[in-house]
């Protein structure tokens, strides 16, 4: 198997990638989600080891994003995190399967070959809300009917804003998921959204996307 590990613990990582590695498996590490989002885009793995706790792009959202942005590699979700609804929040995020620290590395690489296994998900596809629709895999978008002509990054930000629909999502979050740690000035994020503006909402009657001041985004559908 090729296995992704993203865990911000170097020790922790070491102690899985040595045991995997031991086992036959090729491995590859990456310490935060955006470096995870960065390898995932250039490289196909059989499975990802994604820790849930880490700074700035959390496990969860890292998740959202890579099913967002069309990726079925299964996901196990590792952390110390043990209750119902943490476990629900990793499998609504798009996860697969979820283990809880402390655990034995004898059934974290049984529980990562069932998943290679199982193969990539067959159940990502086209998002909607409204008489919008994105598509994350081909990196196209319609509102009703109509082609959006959007670049890279408006696009990727439309793809979150339609994830989290008709949810508010916050500035920092968009900046986050969009840019990682390399967080550009105000006047580059303003650009994108007005971009995405356009596309959107000036060829038609009403406006989707809305802004709240010191707040964040979102999409509303009327």
């Amino acid at each position: 198997m090729k296995i992704l590990v993203v865990e911000d613990n170097p020790q922790v990582a070491e102690t899985i990638m040595d045991y995997l590695e031991l086992a036959g498996h090729q491995l590859d590490c990456a310490y935060h989600g955006q470096a995870a989002l960065q390898l995932l885009a250039e490289q196909r793995f059989d499975v990802i080891i994604m820790d849930v706790m880490m700074p700035r792009l959390d496990g969860l959202r890292t998740v959202e994003q890579l099913r967002a942005d069309g990726i079925s590699t299964p996901v196990l979700f590792l952390t110390a995190r043990d209750s119902l609804d943490d476990k629900l929040a990793g499998f609504r995020a798009g996860g697969d399967d979820y283990l809880v620290k402390p655990f034995a590395m004898e059934e974290l690489e049984v529980r990562l070959q069932a998943l290679s296994l199982r193969g990539p998900r067959g159940d990502l596809g086209t998002l909607s809300y409204g008489e919008l629709t994105v598509d994350p895999a081909s990196g196209r978008a319609k509102r009703a009917g109509v082609e959006l002509k959007l670049g890279k990054i408006p696009f990727q930000i439309l793809t979150l804003l339609v994830k989290r629909a008709p949810q508010l999502v916050t500035r920092q979050e968009v900046l986050d998921t969009v840019w990682g740690d390399e967080e550009p000035d105000s006047d580059a994020l303003r650009s994108h959204i007005y971009a995405l503006r356009n596309a959107l909402d000036k060829p038609f009657p009403s406006p989707m996307l809305e802004t709240l001041h010191g707040q964040g985004y979102r999409l509303v559908s009327l």
